[in-house]
Formats: structure tokens, sequence, C-alpha cells
């Protein structure tokens, strides 16, 4: 959320009076006792206040003010109290009348400039700023803690560099005995607004300790979490929410969740609360404008726009919020709109400025984006989104740039060498394929951003490094993707990732991005498996106990399974749920409907409605689906006892459960593991060949076929080991050692072809290990296949291999025999003979291409320059 104390203008505090400043509260100690707030009553009235009562905190403070005027801090209370509850007018008249009496209070200065924003004053506001410059240069050091966190508070207001207030102000103020709350939001909303979370978590955290039941505090930390784990936040907002029900920004965030999650009924609900207590609550009125914008509302939209800025004519805010929350669905082009609307009104506002770089940079603006990026950085180096993504600017100005006419694809520039002409190539297909399938025509290029490390990657896609768990992203026309550099020994398939992704380009374009995440996620993974069985989520083992054990997400929750899932296993199941939906639409009611659908949704029809107006209601739909997959889960193995063993520790239970189910998958499999590790062969093979015929679905070295072949291996059963491991690969994508395995043995056999096809599906999975490409360069030479070979041997220089004197030599003698290369074979052996002086072959060679050894063609091939002393 954005705080409210949004400046108009900032009045700049010159450094010289900022130190000055700081060296006279030095001389002062900090070691003040500080006024009393005053009687128990206040301090019950406080808690009050943060317990939601905020009428009676009206009336109590109303009465002490009438009682004594002169109480700056029942004034201060009444006037917060009135800004919550949205009586603007009343806020703004008792601030004003505090500061008669109270005229060097800054918290009342502070609060008297939001009561005159709220009043569409602006120069009032203006003015409060410019009264709290002036006397910071004459008033003395503050004499309490809640005045020297608003003190802080105001000197960010004015331009003083973060750090300086956060250190002198915030920090110092967490120092003093007792300390003040205030404090501790403060320096909590300082690590929000420069979005370094981490910082913003210690601070909430620091401040429950010694103030456990704020809801203030607890949303503040809610927040810390919204960007990295929705678990603790929503853990957060639950202990906010149990202090204070009616506590507005602990609200405003769930209805922030809640539309992430496409609860949209939800959504309303909650802002049906905030709005009961705050009628005219800006952001509250922003979220339904959003909302409005969602179900395709206009008139509602600008009605919900128009009220949020009622009070606060200029609210940059309010454009903000509604252009984030529109980015965030992917509706970059509207969201980059609002953010120029906020523009309009505040041209200094940071947090507008930042999105709408991050919206052009995802809309393919990258010019303008960047640019934009590093004018917030210069005017905010404390901004860590800012920081990040210059910092990767610079990184990126390393990439290579590869284009055709379709697609720019931005890589390192060996990666780019190693398999960037396979990246153009494969997406070139695939733009031929789903614009014919899907008949969508595509206007511009596709932007590809390719990042070798996983927090470029973070940073590109979402602002910050810590994002683990995603391979790549589509805005639209932009895509990022982890590169197999970014990932661990076994790599997922970059093929897949990008076949993923570039299907949301697809699907993005046809839907007008007006789409539900579930439904874009469900097609995309739908065309993974239809264009390779290997590839995509598919039912096993612990999918169809999910299934069958009644934890399918219902169709209108189904996006907010990917928010805060369980754990990776339950984010999985939400992509592969989502996508047997779409698998369920097509097999039973045909591609024209779901084509149909996205036309709908395109037009800005709810998923709810598109949906069975292209296939029978959604009851009867949801009935049918849960029948479908039910079926699927069913029937994974026919006749296979699948029963997960209990997880009781009797012995006894145990040893009943077992004597019960021989035949059971997992017990079977477990004596499997027990016999390989006795190293018991003989014993294991006929046992796994028999698990195996009956189940052999998962993924990894866990599956059947895998223990099988690593049995056949050690029996010395090559033969058998080739035949498991080629039915291995047909239902395994991204498995280095299975492929690498079938190189080997297919080389051994010398069957080329097959040689070819596994190098090929190896470079998929990982193509910056050399394994891939010398078997391409040798089945290429040994095949016939000069130009695969030539190809190959490029590439395996760009490894630095262990023999580069020979991958020269071979280049050479390839690139020679073509006839129309011979500077570049001259360059080649040139260079064998550079690592490897005494290289007879090379020099004979280099002597033929030199027209010195005609009979150059009755020169055998030597692959190894020790054999020639």
């Amino acid at each position: 959320m954005i705080s409210p104390n949004v400046p108009i203008r900032k009045i700049f505090f010159p450094a010289s009076r900022l130190m000055l400043l700081i060296f006279r509260l030095f001389c002062s100690g900090l070691l003040f006792a500080g006024i009393s707030a005053g009687a128990q009553d206040l301090g019950e009235m406080q808690r009050q206040f943060l317990r939601g009562n905020y009428t009676e905190v009206i009336r109590t403070a109303q009465k002490e003010i009438d009682d004594n005027p002169y109480r700056s801090d029942w004034r201060r209370l009444l006037v917060k109290s009135l800004l919550t509850v949205g009586r603007y007018g009343e806020a703004y008249t008792n601030a004003a009348a505090g500061l008669n009496d109270y005229s060097s209070n800054i918290g009342l200065l502070l609060l008297a400039r939001e009561t005159a924003l709220f009043q569409n004053d602006q120069g009032g506001a203006n003015r409060r700023l410019a009264e709290i410059s002036a006397l910071l240069e004459s008033r003395p050091p503050p004499q309490d803690g809640e005045e020297l966190a608003a003190l802080g508070q105001a000197l960010l207001l004015l331009g003083v560099e973060p750090k300086l207030v956060l250190e002198n102000c915030f920090q110092q103020a967490e120092k003093l005995d007792p300390p003040p709350r205030e404090a501790f939001l403060a320096a909590g909303q300082l690590a929000l607004d420069k979005h370094d979370f981490a910082l913003a978590a210690d601070a909430f955290r620091a401040g429950l300790k010694i103030f456990p039941d704020d809801p203030d505090m607890e949303c503040g930390l809610a927040r810390a979490f919204e960007s990295g784990n929705r678990e603790q936040m929503l853990q957060a907002l639950d202990a906010a929410l149990a202090i204070n029900p009616r506590h507005i920004p602990s609200l405003l965030l769930l209805v922030d969740h809640l539309i992430d999650g496409e609860q949209y009924g939800e959504a309303e609900r909650q802002l049906a609360i905030v709005l009961q207590v705050n009628p005219h609550q800006p952001e509250a009125l922003a979220y339904r404008a959003v909302l409005a914008n969602l179900r395709n509302d206009p008139a509602q939209e600008k009605q919900f726009r128009n009220e949020a800025l009622k009070f606060w004519k200029m609210n940059p805010q309010v454009d903000y919020l509604i252009g984030y929350k529109l980015s965030q669905k992917y509706r970059f082009a509207e969201g980059a709109a609002a953010q120029e609307r906020a523009l309009a009104f505040e041209p200094d506002y940071l947090p507008a400025r930042e999105q709408l770089a991050e919206d052009w940079l995802r809309l393919g603006q990258s010019e303008e984006g960047w640019k934009i990026i590093e004018d917030v950085h210069k005017q905010d180096g404390y901004d860590v989104t800012a920081f990040n993504l210059v910092t990767l600017h610079d990184q990126m100005a390393k990439f290579q740039t590869l284009t055709n006419e379709n697609f720019i694809v931005h890589m390192t520039p060996l990666e780019a060498g190693l398999y960037g002409d396979l990246v153009l190539d494969m997406l070139s297909r695939e733009r031929e394929l789903m614009m014919r399938k899907y008949g969508v025509k595509l206007t511009k290029p596709t932007v590809v951003d390719i990042f070798p490390e996983q927090k470029d990657f973070g940073v590109r896609t979402f602002g910050m490094p810590d994002n683990p768990g995603y391979l790549g992203v589509c805005f639209g026309s932009v895509i990022t993707a982890n590169s197999p550099a970014s990932q661990a020994e076994n790599p997922a398939n970059w093929e897949d990732v990008l076949w993923h992704e570039f299907t949301h380009v697809i699907t993005l374009t046809a839907s007008k991005n007006k789409m539900p995440r579930w439904f874009s996620e469900g097609i995309s993974v739908y065309e993974e498996r239809q264009q390779n069985p290997a590839w995509g989520e598919r039912m096993n083992l612990a999918y169809r106990d999910m299934i069958l054990n009644g934890e399918l997400t219902p169709l209108g929750e189904l996006s907010g399974a990917f928010l805060a899932p369980e754990d990776s296993q339950h984010l999985l199941f939400a992509y592969y749920e989502s996508s047997l939906v779409i698998e369920f639409i097509v097999h039973r009611f045909g591609l024209e409907s779901l084509k149909e659908m996205l036309t709908d949704l395109g037009d800005g029809k709810n998923i709810n409605i598109a949906i069975p107006a292209h296939t029978i209601p959604l009851p009867e739909m949801e009935k049918q689906f849960i029948a479908y997959v039910t079926d699927l889960a069913k029937n994974l193995a026919p006749g296979v006892n699948l029963d997960k063993p209990p997880d009781s520790t009797s012995n006894t239970d145990v040893n009943i459960w077992e004597t019960a189910h021989p035949d059971n998958y997992y017990l079977r499999m477990r004596t499997a593991g027990k016999l390989m590790e006795a190293k018991n062969w003989t014993e294991a093979e006929p046992l796994l060949q028999s698990i195996a015929e009956a189940y052999h679905g998962e993924k990894g070295a866990e599956n059947p076929l895998w223990l099988l072949a690593v049995t056949e291996r050690n029996l010395k059963e090559t033969n058998a080991e080739l035949a498991t491991l080629q039915k291995f690969a047909m239902q395994e994508s991204d498995f280095v050692d299975l492929h690498a395995r079938l190189i080997e043995l297919s080389e051994a056999q010398q069957d080329w072809p097959a040689v070819t096809k596994y190098a090929n599906r190896l470079l998929a999975i990982n193509p910056l290990i050399s394994l891939p490409h010398r078997a391409l360069a040798e089945a290429g030479v040994a095949s016939g296949n000069n130009e695969q070979a030539i190809t190959a041997y490029r590439k395996l220089l760009l490894l630095d291999p262990p023999d580069p004197s020979d991958v020269h030599y071979q280049l050479a003698r390839l690139l020679h025999a073509r006839g129309d290369s011979e500077a570049e074979a001259e360059r080649q052996v040139l260079q064998a003979l550079e690592d490897a002086p005494r290289f007879r072959d090379a020099q004979r060679l280099l002597l033929e291409i030199k027209d010195k050894t005609p009979e150059l063609n009755a020169i055998p091939a030597t692959s190894n320059p020790q054999l020639n002393p």
C-alpha cells in the first residue's frame, strides 16, 4: 500500500542545516524522559483507536478538548481519528485549531499538511511543509520520541537523505526508554518505500516485541512479506485483523491479495467494510475502479476514480494504484496510461515513474523504460528496485542480440553462440504453428531475454532477485527466462520452457491480455503436452493421491492456488489441474470452443460467462470435470495397488498392512531398492521388470525404468539396457543422465541417427556441456553430414574443450573439404598448430591448404595429436 503522506512539492533541506540539527540532537544527549502524553484515559483511548473503536475515540477526544483546548496529544488523536473515518473537513479545522496553540509541534504540522491535501488545498499543504522547514532552524531539539519520529518523517518530505534520517531520527528514537511506536512504524515504512523488504520486516518485528498488540505493526510486517512469502503475509494480516477487524490498511492489503487471486466477490465484500469505516477512502475507491475495469465496466471505473479523487483531486496514488493493479493483470498499456495520469498530478512521484518504466519494459519499449529507471535511480539512490534494474541494465549491455523478423533475443555471448540459433529456430516454428492453430496474427516482434543467473531473471521479471521457482514469465510481447546455467545439475528443458511461454504470447494476444491466470497457464501446459508428450505436467502418483483425496481446487478459485501454495508440489498441481480443465474442454467441446472463449475474454466478458457460453452451465461443468479427472486418476495404473503404506509408528500395524498388501507398488519399489543397495542385481532385475510393466509414470531417477536400466547395466545386458532407456526417453525430457547414457550406447553401436537424436535432446536440456556438441560432431562426420559436424565443432570450441588442437584440426579438415572456406580452414589449422606445434596431420593439412600437398585426400584423419611424435 502507499502512505497517504505523499509530497506535493519537496522543499530540499540544505545539508549544512541538517548537520547542525543532528549536532544539536546529540548535544542534548537524546536522553530526555519526554513530556507525558497525558493521563491514563489518553492511553486507553489510543488503545481503543488501535482496536478500531473510532467513534468512541472521537467522542472522548472532542470532550477532552472542549474541556481543555490546550492538549496537543488529544488534538493529534482526534485529527488522526477524523482522517481515518473520512471526516476530512473536521480534521482540517481541528488541525488548524491545534496549531493556534502548538505551532511548533511537528507531528501536528504533519497532520495539518495531510488534512490540507484532503481539502484540495495544495497551497496549504506546501505552506505547512515550509513552516516545518523554517521551524527546524529555530526550535530546540524534540523533547520526546514521538516528536523525534515526526521530525524524521518531516525531513524525508524535505528531501533529506533517507539513511541519515533513519540513523539519526528513527533509530535514535528506538533507543529511548520507553521507545515510541511511531519510530518503528516510520523505519519500517521507509524500508517499504525503498523496496528493502528484509529491513522492513526487521523493523516491524522489533516493534512487535515492544508493542505486541499493534495492528499497524502486524500490517507492516504483512506488507514486508507481500512480494515474497504470501503465507507469512496472510498470517500477519490475520493477527492485525484479530486486533482490529476494521483496520483499513490491513483490509486494503487483503483486498489486494484477493484481487491477485481473482476472488473479486470477496474483494468487494472487504472493500464494503473499509467504506463503512470511511466512505471516501481513496485507495478503497481506487480498488473499486480496478474491479470495474476487470469486469469491463468503464462507466463505473470512471465513477469510482472520480470519487477517489473527490477530496484530493491531484492525489497521484489513486492512478498509481489503479495502474499498478492493472499491470499485475498483464494490462500493461492501461497500466502505463494510469501512471502517466498520476505523473500529470505529480511529475516527481517516484512510485508512478518506476512503475511506468517497468510497464514500458514489459511492453517492449525498452529504450524509454531504461531511461526512466536511470532517472529514478539518480533521484533516489536508496530505492532497491531501481538500483537492481540499473545494475541489471549494465549487465544486459554485455548481452548479444539475435534477431529475425519476428523475434529479438538477448543472451550472453557464450549462450548465444551455443544455442541461440536453436532458440530462434524453435520459436519461429512454434510461432507459425500456434498462429495457425489459434487464428492469431502477431503484429510486432517478440522480445526474449534469457538470463544465466536467477537473480538477474528475478530483477528483470519482478524487480527483485529473490523470486525462486519460476523458469520463465511472459508479459505479452516480452518473455523472460532462466537459462540452463542458472539451474542445478538437471536443468529444465529450455525448449519446453520457451514453448510454454510463447504459448502465452498467443493466448494473451487472442484475449487482449484479459484472461485469468489459471486459464492462461492451463492452455500453456496443455500445449506443451500436445507438442511433446514428454513435456509439461502429467498424471503421477502424487497428483493421483491429491485428486482422489479431494484436493481439486474449484474452477472459480484456481488462480488463487498459484498465490500461496502449501508447497512446490501444490503449485505444480495448480498448473496441472488448470491444464486438465483445458484438456477436458477441448476433448469434450472442441478446440473451436476454447478459441471462442479467448475471443469473449478479449471482448471483456468474465470467464464464468465465457466458459458456459460455449460449453455447459458451470455447475454441470464442474461436476463433469471432476468425474473426468477422477477417472484419469483411478486409471493411472489399472490393477496396480497404489495405496500408500500407513505412517503408523507401530511395527505391528505396519507388518499387518504389508502382509495384507504384498503387491503394493511402494512396497515392491522398497524391496527393489534394498536389492540394488545389496548389489543383488539378479534378483532385482525380474522384480523391476514386473514393476515397470505395471507402472512407470514417475519422473527422474525414481522411475522403475531407470532403476531397471541401472540393473541391466550392472548385469552387462547392454541391449536390454538400451531398449529400457529408449522406452524411458519417450516420457522423459529433462534428465541429463538418461540422454548421456543413450548417446554412449548409441555411439558404441555406431547408430549415428540415434546419436544425433539423443544429442539434440540433451542440447535442449543443457547446451552448456561438451557432450552433446561432441556427439553431434562425431555423428556428423561418421554419417557424412559435414554441415552438422562443422556447426557442432564450432560450438564445442566455445566450451574450451580439453583437446582444442584436435577440434581445430577436425574443423579445418571439414572446411577445407567443403571447398569454399579456405581462409577459415587455414585459421583453424594454424590454431591447432599453435596449441600443438608438432601435430603432423595438421602440418600436412596446412601444406595442402597452401597447395603444396595435392594428395591431401589420401591423408587419414587422426583425432589425437599425441600419435604424431
